[in-house]
């Protein structure tokens, strides 16, 4: 091994001890990135390849180039509530935002499930499923909502129903990456 390479590899080696874990852990899982939104207090993953695109009203979208229906997007938006479990229990409140909420009307909405979970800091989040048929096609969706601060969070991302098999795995992974920072 010649001089160049062991100064490369020492240098490299020297900047990984160096650095912080949260710079390393910045990166996420394989085939993902993480967004680490410290001024808004949330963080997730999406898929390595989606591309940021504006929508107005959201904080931020993400969206595949090649298939216009797989996205995620977080919106916030002012509550005077302190936690969503003061919206409702689990199953009323999620199946009230997937109909109402987060599917354009005249849609058909087919509410599939939700779920509860909790953080470390006891803050809820509520977990939903649904499938949205436009009558040209499906989509569908997973999305998390929270509560913190006087902010209500919906992060909702989604696939083409045709998708849905190949897509699941991934979709979950970003709404259960889904966190309220502090």
């Amino acid at each position: 091994m010649g001089r160049r390479q062991l100064l490369q590899i020492s240098s490299s080696a020297a900047v990984l001890i160096a650095a912080p874990s949260s710079a390393l852990a910045a990166k996420g899982p394989r085939g993902f990135q993480q967004v680490v939104d410290s001024q808004d207090n949330y963080q997730f993953l999406y898929p390595f390849g989606w591309q940021e695109v504006s929508v107005q009203g959201a904080d931020v979208v993400f969206k595949d180039v090649v298939e216009p229906l797989e996205s995620v997007s977080v919106t916030l938006t002012t509550t005077d509530k302190t936690d969503i479990s003061e919206f409702g229990g689990v199953q009323e409140v999620t199946e009230a935002i997937a109909r109402n909420v987060l599917t354009a009307p005249g849609q058909k909405v087919t509410f599939l499930k939700s779920s509860q979970r909790a953080d470390a800091k006891g803050r809820n989040y509520y977990d939903m499923q649904w499938t949205a048929d436009t009558g040209k096609y499906v989509r569908h969706s997973v999305a998390v909502v929270a509560v913190d601060n006087g902010i209500f969070y919906t992060l909702t991302t989604g696939a083409n129903e045709r998708r849905w098999n190949k897509m699941e795995e991934r979709l979950y992974q970003i709404i259960n990456s889904f966190s309220l920072i502090n």
